[in-house]
């Protein structure tokens, strides 16, 4: 998977790198890749500073946003009668742009971290939510009739026998939830903030500073790819009974 991706980045650069010197765009709308790396390399220490900031509010936001999207599934699966009260919360979440709850939530938590956490955490949610719930739902039936058979509790089914099953869908869900967290950190950023990437690519639009603004989107273009693959890989090994399509 490295090896591809590396391929693709060698592409994705000589093709842009042969856009900026064929075609007559200016440089303030689109650098060359020289300028691009020239600016992270003469602000590296700058950048390495927002860029840490942004990472924490990521995993902050993924880590926080996972425990309460698969407990919400589990409450549901184990008294469904929540349902009829947690799914229509969980659809208006996502039905309300989160552009329009940025600065409410940037209002009521303030500029630091915990505005941007509550972002990611707001739009991870539903999918780890949905996808968790989802594979709750499709466990085998004939071993649900086993354990009834059996006569096993309730509880003990739910987290011995449909917790386990649901495991793949659980991980699709995370999987998605990993892509989609930078999005709630650099939004809050963008409305607010004292430093993250976000703050370094609002400064530097406003400054017109193409070529810093583009520095912080590599970054965080790589962070969030190399974000998912970890995830991805880890995902792989410990379900390693799932097979691979």
């Amino acid at each position: 998977m490295i090896s591809r991706f590396l391929i693709t980045l060698a592409v994705f650069v000589g093709l842009w790198g042969a856009l900026t010197a064929l075609a007559p765009i200016p440089a303030y709308m689109l650098p060359t890749p020289q300028a691009v790396a020239n600016a992270l390399w003469t602000q590296r220490a700058d950048l390495a500073a927002n860029t840490l900031v942004t990472l924490t509010e990521i995993l902050l936001g993924l880590g926080l946003g996972t425990l309460l999207g698969a407990g919400a599934a589990l409450c549901i699966a184990a008294a469904p009668f929540l349902q009829r009260w947690l799914m229509p919360l969980l659809v208006i979440s996502q039905a309300i742009p989160v552009f329009a709850l940025a600065p409410l939530l940037v209002l009521w938590l303030g500029f630091g971290m915990a505005s941007k956490v509550a972002l990611a955490v707001l739009i991870i949610f539903f999918p780890v939510t949905a996808n968790c719930l989802d594979g709750l739902r499709r466990t085998e039936p004939g071993w649900l009739d086993l354990a009834h058979t059996m006569n096993a509790r309730h509880l003990r089914i739910l987290f011995q026998l449909r917790l386990p099953a649901a495991l793949p869908a659980f991980a699709s869900g995370l999987r998605v939830a990993t892509a989609i967290a930078p999005i709630g950190a650099v939004l809050g950023e963008w409305v607010g903030a004292s430093s993250g990437l976000g703050y370094v690519m609002i400064n530097a639009n406003a400054r017109i500073q193409t070529p810093l603004m583009f520095a912080a989107l590599v970054i965080l273009a790589l962070l969030a790819i190399g974000l998912y693959m970890l995830v991805d890989r880890a995902l792989r090994r410990i379900l390693y009974w799932v097979p691979e399509r």
